[in-house]
């Protein structure tokens, strides 16, 4: 009976893999469908949709309290549970967007599950300047001024910066600078399909040319757009972090999808801080595309990603407060 029973459960568990593999077809079809739309496409994949994209107010669930932070160049938003907010660490979210779309309601419900799978944690969001009207460098500068307001209260050692897209490589080109200019790294990087290198160079770029079903098959999308560059050297590593040193940086979690076009800046960027000495996990999502964790907990691969994120965290708790299992560190980090 018992025998029963566990290949019961293995086939529900087959069963279930193949629904997540189902569903992922579905998503990534759908957005196939999007982007070959000749009136829809091109606009979404240049990112015209996004920049002009007007959204209904946000309504904050009731167990959040969100309040509005003016710094220097922007504003930002801090998101906190309504009762018993967990003070333990902060996130500083840097949300994607190839640097010419601002902050929207997706990047509130991002918070809200920054929250959730931190226990509680204080988030905060800035909508930092976009190009073409603020080039570089003025995403760095909104993204130094949150890191330092939020160093009033945390110290560096219980901030983690996560970024998705162009925010994870803003987030990787603020650490190269507090690096370059003495101060405080965070205690850890959560990286969604970061944009590291703005001069296409990897070459996932040309070998899923024809998989990306949001930035394939044109060389007119986002990922080619200079406007952020303006008349920088795009391998500036403040830029383009990947040409960056990459030596004495936190522990990083780098997610991305097997068939996107980016999936080289991931991979490249891996290899190189692990060579710096830097504890990284670099998980790959087969048939996932550009920052898919977009499907939060509704999709499988999603919300294993989301999972997965919580569990960096609380490795990243127990460096801080206790020591660490090698056993831990090496399932975490594969070292």
């Amino acid at each position: 009976m018992a025998v029963d029973m566990a290949e019961k459960e293995l086939k529900e568990e087959a069963r279930e893999e193949r629904k997540s593999s189902v569903m992922a077809s579905i998503v990534r079809d759908m957005i196939a469908r999007m982007t070959a739309d000749r009136l829809i496409g091109p606009k979404l994949q240049s990112g015209e949709i996004r920049k002009n994209l007007v959204e209904p107010p946000w309504k904050c669930p009731a167990c959040f309290h969100l309040t509005k932070v003016d710094l220097p160049g922007c504003a930002a938003e801090l998101l906190s549970l309504a009762q018993n907010p967990n003070m333990d660490r902060a996130i500083l979210q840097l949300h994607g967007g190839g640097y010419i779309g601002a902050m929207r309601n997706e990047y509130r419900s991002f918070a809200g599950l920054y929250n959730e799978i931190g226990g509680g944690i204080h988030v905060f969001t800035p909508d930092y300047r976009v190009a073409p009207e603020n080039p570089y460098p003025a995403a760095l500068e909104d993204a130094l001024a949150a890191y330092e307001w939020l160093l009033q209260t945390y110290p560096a050692e219980k901030i983690v910066i996560a970024g998705d897209s162009a925010g994870g490589g803003l987030a990787l080109a603020l650490c190269l600078y507090l690096k370059d200019h003495g101060m405080q790294l965070p205690e850890g990087l959560i990286l969604m399909s970061p944009w590291t290198d703005l001069t296409a160079s990897g070459e996932s770029y040309e070998t899923n040319y024809t998989l990306d079903p949001l930035f394939g098959n044109t060389r007119e999308s986002m990922i080619y757009n200079m406007d952020y560059v303006g008349d920088e050297n795009p391998k500036n590593p403040y830029i383009s972090p990947l040409f960056g040193s990459f030596g004495g940086f936190p522990p990083m979690l780098v997610q991305a999808g097997s068939i996107e076009m980016l999936l080289s800046d991931s991979v490249s960027l891996a290899k190189k801080a692990k060579e710096a000495g830097v504890k990284v996990r670099l998980s790959i999502y087969e048939g996932m595309f550009h920052v898919f964790q977009m499907g939060k907990l509704m999709m499988p691969e999603s919300k294993r990603a989301w999972e997965e994120a919580g569990k960096f965290l609380r490795v990243l708790d127990k460096r801080r407060k206790e020591a660490v299992s090698a056993q831990e560190e090496e399932a975490m980090y594969g070292i």
